[in-house]
């Protein structure tokens, strides 16, 4: 799927007509080839939905006898329901979310819910409890696992697989499609991103009475578990799910839904670009337009102008209005407040420069030091006058207003478009740049329209691939300069993992490994070297035995 997209990118800002598109498309998908050619029109999904419904986490399996939990030194014997959640601490004490008080009290919290009336009377405090044996056991079950014989860890995937088969496929349209996950989520305790105030609160087991079924009238009807019955059926084409329901940390819904390569996903990913493609023929117009209401003598319309120049040049999110306390506290581009934005009238040699530091979606850290226009720059100056690093910059403005003026300007237009439209033209100047290995990192005229080569520094001179012709035809070489590619819209959209815990001790023992092949090199070019001495040693001795003299 990724080849195939890579593909349709490469003309997807080129004026290829939409037919010849899908026709390519259509070719590109041998598996799905007949439901490329079958688009539904409107908002119709499907014509025909049969799965198997979703597949749920087994049963609860009590402690073994020999593993006990602790109550102010005295083991406990809990009731199941208590048992359960217990274990599912005691699973994460090498955690460093478990040692956080809020974890700590919002899982004490929920864990008293789930106890009989004597243990509520007995456990009331969590600094009595003790869980070492509980998360000695598990550690120890994870170990045995991960050392079973090959005959064992064989018979787990074939397991596995049977499963797959059974509840990972639906028919679709006539077709059989992969399902992306189809089991629920297990019980567990909840962590979020960052400092979330949710986080310990207990995420619930999932029971056939929480699922809407979604399928087609004339399908067949999945069966749920023996004595349990769907919390409802219904046949709803205008959506992509299979099964739905709510969670009851963020109050959610949770789906079940098609692989991505799968047609339908094929599909919505297919109109996303089509989206970013019309907007490559108005995206002047709007630029002009915000530009132009930099000036104005409204308040609210420069603040919606200096937002969209950042959604548009930034690729920042908008930013979704929420409620105090439920969520971490991450904002997007709306909710920006004043202590999230630096300004230096001059810095690194640059006039006007912004800086913006704050957390983005999943708690992803967005710091970035930016050039802008000069009219950006007052402005912001005038957003930031007599307000507190807690007041919001664009305070004139909301998320709703934004996404209205938005679509006034386009159909569809949002700013994950900006996004979808300024990610694809970076991938398809990098995968330019990248494949014919020019060194002096030419930026096409449509790139300095749109700004983007503004926020990128050329490549340095070794991340430049210089290709002869045959590495050109290699694709150890077109991988390497897609990657690269990648790398680059990733950096525009702030892309990123978070530093794994591990992080320092991986590196430390990667250089190890260096260092210990250095000194393998190092032994080897001296033994290099006394083998050919010794040679040239041996050489001389032969000739002087023979009588030739040297030069002969």
């Amino acid at each position: 799927m990724r080849l195939l997209w890579l593909g349709v990118l490469s003309r997807r800002f080129q004026h290829v007509p939409l037919r010849d598109t899908c026709r390519q498309a259509s070719r590109g998908a041998k598996a799905n080839k007949a439901g490329w050619e079958e688009k539904v029109e409107n908002s119709v999904k499907w014509r025909q939905l049969e799965h198997k419904g979703p597949y749920f986490t087994p049963a609860y399996e009590p402690l073994p006898d020999g593993v006990h939990f602790f109550y102010d030194g005295k083991p406990v014997k809990l009731s199941v329901a208590a048992e359960e959640v217990a274990t599912l601490y005691g699973k994460m004490l090498h955690l460093e979310c478990a040692t956080k008080e809020v974890f700590q009290r919002n899982f004490f919290r929920d864990w008293r819910k789930e106890m009989t009336a004597e243990e509520r009377k007995l456990i009331t405090h969590l600094d009595k409890c003790d869980f070492v044996e509980i998360h000695k056991h598990f550690m120890e079950k994870t170990e045995a696992r991960r050392t079973l014989p090959r005959e064992k860890k064989q018979k787990l995937k074939e397991e596995a697989e049977k499963l797959q088969q059974e509840f990972g496929y639906c028919i679709l349209d006539g077709h059989r499609e992969k399902i992306g996950n189809f089991k629920t989520e297990p019980p567990g305790l909840f962590r979020g991103r960052g400092d979330h105030p949710k986080m310990g609160m207990l995420k619930r087991r999932v029971m056939p009475e929480d699922v809407v079924i979604n399928c087609s009238r004339d399908s067949k009807i999945p069966k749920p578990p023996a004595g349990h019955q769907w919390k409802e059926v219904r046949s709803d084409n205008t959506v992509m799910w299979l099964a739905a329901w709510m969670e009851n940390i963020q109050n959610t819904f949770k789906y079940i839904i098609l692989n991505p390569s799968s047609k339908l996903k094929g599909e919505m990913d297919w109109h996303k670009y089509e989206v970013a493609r019309r907007l490559r023929g108005v995206v002047n117009k709007i630029r002009a337009q915000y530009q132009a209401d930099w000036k104005s003598p409204e308040m609210k319309k420069r603040q919606l102008a200096v937002a969209l120049y950042f959604i548009d040049k930034l690729a920042l999110r908008t930013g979704n209005e929420k409620e105090e306390g439920e969520t971490a506290d991450t904002v997007g581009c709306c909710s920006l407040r004043v202590e999230h934005v630096r300004l230096h009238g001059k810095a690194d040699g640059q006039e006007h420069v912004v800086e913006l530091d704050f957390l983005g979606k999943d708690s992803i850290r967005y710091n970035n030091r930016v050039t802008v226009e000069k009219l950006v720059f007052q402005n912001l100056q005038h957003f930031m006058e007599d307000k507190d690093p807690g007041d919001n910059l664009f305070d004139a403005l909301t998320t709703a207003s934004l996404n209205k003026h938005l679509q006034s300007l386009m159909e569809g237009l949002t700013a994950r478009v900006f996004r979808t439209y300024n990610a694809s033209v970076t991938l398809q100047e990098q995968l330019r740049v990248l494949t014919r290995g020019l060194p002096d990192y030419p930026v096409q005229k449509e790139m300095v329209e749109s700004g983007i080569a503004l926020w990128f520094l050329p490549l340095p001179q070794w991340d430049i691939v210089q290709p002869t012709q045959e590495a050109e035809d290699s694709l150890t070489s077109k991988v390497l300069a897609y990657n690269r590619a990648n790398r680059a819209v990733a950096i525009l959209c702030n892309h990123q993992r978070a530093i794994p815990k591990t992080f320092e001790k991986s590196m430390q023992k990667l250089q190890q490994k260096i260092e210990t092949k250095k000194a393998q090199v190092t032994e080897a070019q001296v033994e290099l070297e006394k083998l050919k001495a010794d040679l040239r040693t041996r050489g001389g001795s032969k000739s002087k035995r023979r009588g030739i003299k040297p030069g002969q």
